[in-house]
């Protein structure tokens, strides 16, 4: 009976669908730009710079097909076939290359709009040369991002899948680009908009409610069903919040520190991770005095690797003491801490009494910490000793004996912090989407809120729905203005 009524009445109605209507796509937005794309025909090297086999130059807008009309004599064009020919300059007519032309009508094209590929060869004079072409038939360079920000407002893509593209580009290791060929792929698109469906749904199910309820026969249990939808979102966006910010460690790299006591070896640790002597190894102790950051690939998840200065509590000078100040100031930033011991020293205490102790001085929880015992190399056979313990690995920097078991130890550690994009479901990747998804549990609280009250203004508690729909409309693009589009599109690079 409800939802017949919905069908025939609710849609129909002036009222409410001018109090849907902010739900939409970024219609004005998207108006603008296509009016402005007409005239408009953008070209860039898409391949990269910087002498290479194959560059691949995309122009793309109203005006593209001409690039291929002046520029290789072809009149009757064939979409999505690669075909050989001569590119000339459209002026002088002297040939500037020979390369594979592709013709990708809108909207069946990665912006939408008709699009353009020459495939030609990678040096620089060569791109240069067909660039400068591209400006004589009055196109326009395309600025970072273009490309995809056109995609995204041709309905091609949302917000979330445009960034997911970024991550991609920007991915160094492979663990980052499974997340982001995920994003990419529409992962967290389907989750958000699945949850502003929800709300769009109860929103339309309210406003009815509170406009019809005297003329019709509404189900009673309305009020209930929106009550219970609403606190099974507000906890599934919670559960999805409480991720201990794994997607945003794994899109930035994990932050490692180094930390011990002076002339342990942690400066010759850094080295072996990052496969290059990047810093000064020494036998003096307090070599190391400033924080020497280097990244790392461990098992597939990245790593910013801190070398900081030897800890003691004798310093002989204030250049030591600011330098184990810093040392402690990172390691209480670090996602990661390996705490690097010499295999020479013995010890009066556990190892799990040793991690207490760090965590009770430093403020770091004994899970984030590993444990290094270095320079077994300079142990007798008999004295070795294989650790139970997952916190502790034996290893020698100089010979590499125990590398493997540090790798291996490290991987597992990081998989704890960042998880595996391959096996988990989709998690938050940036700190845009964790904002206005705490927006969004602030606006659900404040209508359970209200809804605790007996006789509560319904027409009032719809704004909260409202506002929880509209941040989730932000992180999508379904809500979104020129300014957000500027700050997401700003570091793509130009030609994506």
């Amino acid at each position: 009976m409800f939802q017949k009524f919905m069908n025939e009445k609710l849609w129909k109605s002036a009222t409410t669908l001018k109090k849907i209507k902010c739900f939409g796509s970024s219609i004005s937005l998207r108006r603008h730009f296509n009016e402005h794309s007409r005239c408009s025909t953008i070209y860039a090297l898409s391949s990269g710079y910087g002498k290479c086999g194959v560059a691949v130059i995309r122009i793309t807008g109203s005006k593209a097909s001409i690039a291929l009309k002046e520029m290789t004599k072809m009149t009757a064009l064939k979409p999505r076939v690669a075909l050989l020919r001569n590119i000339h300059d459209p002026e002088t007519k002297e040939v500037l290359d020979k390369g594979l032309c592709l013709w990708f009508p809108g909207p069946k094209s990665f912006t939408g709009e008709d699009s353009v590929e020459f495939h030609v060869h990678g040096g620089p004079a060569v791109v240069t040369s067909i660039l400068n072409a591209l400006t004589k038939l009055h196109f326009e360079l395309a600025s970072p991002g273009e490309f995809t920000k056109r995609a995204f407002l041709n309905g091609k893509l949302d917000l979330t899948e445009a960034e997911g593209i970024g991550d991609l580009i920007d991915a160094e290791t492979e663990k980052q680009r499974k997340q982001a060929s995920n994003q990419a792929n529409g992962s967290l698109h389907h989750l958000y908009n699945s949850w502003r469906i929800t709300l769009l749904n109860i929103l339309a199910s309210l406003e009815a409610y509170i406009d019809f309820s005297e003329e019709h026969d509404l189900e009673s249990n309305v009020l209930e069903n929106a009550k219970a939808t609403i606190q099974k979102l507000s906890i599934e966006i919670q559960q999805h919040l409480s991720d201990g910010r794994k997607g945003e460690i794994l899109r930035t790299g994990i932050r490692v520190a180094i930390l011990g006591q002076p002339n342990v070896g942690k400066s010759s640790l850094l080295n072996l991770l990052s496969k290059r002597d990047a810093a000064i190894v020494s036998a003096f102790p307090g070599t190391t005095r400033d924080v020497i950051e280097l990244t790392a690939n461990i098992c597939g998840y990245p790593m910013i690797l801190a070398d900081t200065a030897g800890i003691r509590n004798d310093p002989e000078n204030e250049i030591e003491v600011e330098g184990i100040r810093k040392a402690k100031e990172c390691c209480k930033s670090a996602d990661f801490v390996i705490c690097v011991i010499s295999a020479e020293n013995s010890f009066e205490s556990s190892f799990e009494e040793f991690l207490e102790n760090y965590k009770s001085t430093l403020g770091i929880e004994k899970e984030k910490i590993l444990i290094v015992l270095n320079k077994v190399d300079l142990l007798e056979k008999k004295e070795k000793v294989k650790y139970k313990n997952h916190n502790v690995v034996s290893i020698s920097c100089k010979t590499q004996e125990g590398l493997k078991e540090l790798i291996e130890a490290l991987g597992k550690c990081f998989e704890e912090i960042c998880g595996d994009p391959s096996m988990e479901n989709p998690v938050i990747s940036h700190t845009r989407y964790r904002n206005h998804l705490s927006h969004v549990i602030g606006h659900l609280d404040k209508y359970l809120e209200r809804t605790k009250v007996l006789n509560y203004d319904m027409a009032i508690s719809l704004q909260d729905i409202r506002g929880a729909a509209r941040e989730l409309g932000k992180i999508t693009g379904s809500i979104s203005n020129e300014e957000i589009l500027d700050v997401i599109f700003k570091n793509f690079c130009i030609g994506k």
